[in-house]
């Protein structure tokens, strides 16, 4: 009599269980979710997502996904929680390939030349297997200085270069100082490199170390 109820029991515990996420749905979602973030890439985005093991998650009704790092990388980790019905969370892997051009000099580019398109050649690739800052966008370098030696044939970065506008640490600048009703002008020295729009210290005439912002490679503007 006993193990017929123990028999019968069973079934009823079984339907109390609920059924488990599908790795599917999960893989999907990231996979999505990493083909909207290489949108604003300059290439043809690939996405192979390992399905994640499911152990005791439940089957979600909200799915949300994450990066913990926000720039895309070749291998990486996303971050899936259930928002609802029952919270839980969990990190699934994901290969990431965006085929693109990129550039390089094909001639050497010496300290201080100004940088052209004549200068550059597209080559192919897989573009988050580059270094950090080498350009995939023509427009955004050409006329910029070179502040490095870029050899022949070497990829072109954007900290080898400097905007024409920009000021280098120890140039003559003229400050500009403005204020309520007035203009002032002087003249000093850069104490450190900015482009248009950053912060730099300049060191007037008087001695005086004041704070400005880079106007153009001449000019710093001073606010009293």
């Amino acid at each position: 009599m006993a193990t017929a109820l123990l028999v019968c029991a069973r079934p009823a515990i079984a339907d109390t269980l609920e059924p488990p996420q599908d790795p599917a749905v999960v893989a999907a979602e990231v996979e999505a979710f990493l083909l909207t973030q290489a949108q604003s890439w300059p290439g043809a985005a690939t996405v192979t997502v390992t399905p994640p093991r499911i152990g005791r998650q439940p089957a979600c009704e909200h799915l949300d996904t994450f990066l913990s790092n926000p720039q895309l990388r070749s291998r990486m980790n996303v971050g899936v929680r259930c928002l609802a019905p029952q919270p839980w969370t969990l990190y699934v892997q994901a290969a990431v390939g965006i085929q693109g051009q990129y550039y390089v000099a094909n001639r050497t580019i010496n300290v201080g030349e100004a940088l052209s398109l004549d200068d550059l050649t597209a080559r192919d690739g897989d573009l988050l297997r580059l270094a950090p800052g080498v350009v995939v966008d023509p427009s955004l370098v050409v006329g910029h200085i070179a502040q490095q030696r870029i050899a022949a044939g070497s990829t072109v970065r954007s900290s080898s270069l400097r905007d024409p506008d920009s000021i280098v640490r120890g140039q003559p600048v003229r400050t500009e100082a403005r204020g309520m009703g007035f203009v002032a002008t002087g003249e000093g020295v850069a104490l450190e490199s900015g482009a248009p729009g950053t912060m730099i210290q300049v060191r007037t005439g008087s001695g005086q170390v004041v704070t400005g912002t880079v106007v153009n490679n001449t000019t710093v503007r001073v606010l009293m």
